[in-house]
């Protein structure tokens, strides 16, 4: 009777555990990133919970070179809501995507950030790679590597943040990591895509290029969701997200991007 309840109690803990939402993989940190996370983590959390989310939910930023911003976004139940909006230092280069190593140019276009691409051993306090050059950069031969949103207010290629904004973009963004999301997206515009500001533009070299980006900063404008961004030739495909409503992706342990 008693080896029978034995392996009663382990069948049911084996399936305890099986059905259990899988542990995220361990994040890279060092003596900094821990002690910046473990400081701005609880006035961080305060603030959101007057928007009424969560440190550590799902995040989505987007950046206007023309007006210097930098956006983070916060998922609640009903889509994003734009938690703050920080003024970058610094960005090198002009209006226009980068194409090469070495032109000294910020990137435009669509990217994912992944829990690999943190470096909390930046040489400039805090940093993560924005994922350039993306499939669809590789298309069109575009070469360069490193590309970073990061601390220190110098640049040669990245966007620069002073070192305290640096801190609480990369706490939420660690935190939603942690937390489950997969990856966060990183859309970056030359300016906000307004029909005046396209008009305003609309004899630069890259305004094709442009109007295929509006297509993504239409899509968030109108849903307050990012879309889904697959290439096809030499063009971003700008797709419904593939999950059905922000309230699914909040059960618990079903978070998607």
């Amino acid at each position: 009777m008693k080896i029978h309840n034995l392996l009663s109690l382990l069948a049911a803990l084996l399936a305890f555990f099986s059905s259990s939402p899988p542990v995220s993989a361990e994040l890279p940190s060092s003596q900094t990133s821990i002690a910046v996370c473990q400081r701005v983590a609880p006035s961080l959390a305060m603030e959101l919970s007057r928007l009424g989310v969560e440190l550590g939910s799902p995040i989505f930023i987007r950046i206007f070179k023309e007006s210097q911003e930098l956006e983070v976004w916060v998922q609640a139940d009903e889509g994003y809501r734009l938690f703050k909006t920080y003024d970058i230092c610094y960005f090198s280069g002009d209006l226009g995507p980068k194409t090469r190593e070495g032109d000294r140019q910020s990137p435009e276009g669509f990217y994912t950030v992944n829990e690999h691409q943190l470096n909390p051993n930046s040489r400039y306090h805090l940093s993560f790679d924005i994922g350039y050059p993306n499939a669809y950069d590789k298309r069109l031969g575009r070469t360069g590597s490193a590309l970073m949103i990061h601390g220190d207010c110098i640049s040669v290629g990245c966007f620069a943040m002073t070192d305290s904004r640096i801190e609480e973009i990369y706490t939420l963004a660690e935190e939603a990591l942690r937390n489950g999301q997969r990856f966060f997206r990183v859309h970056i515009f030359p300016f906000k895509m307004t029909a005046a500001n396209m008009k305003k533009h609309k004899n630069s070299k890259w305004i094709s290029f442009w109007k295929n980006l509006k297509e993504g900063y239409d899509y968030f404008e109108k849903t307050n969701m990012p879309p889904q961004i697959t290439v096809a030739g030499k063009k971003y495909i700008v797709e419904p997200d593939y999950t059905a409503t922000v309230a699914e992706q909040r059960r618990p342990a079903k978070v998607f991007n």
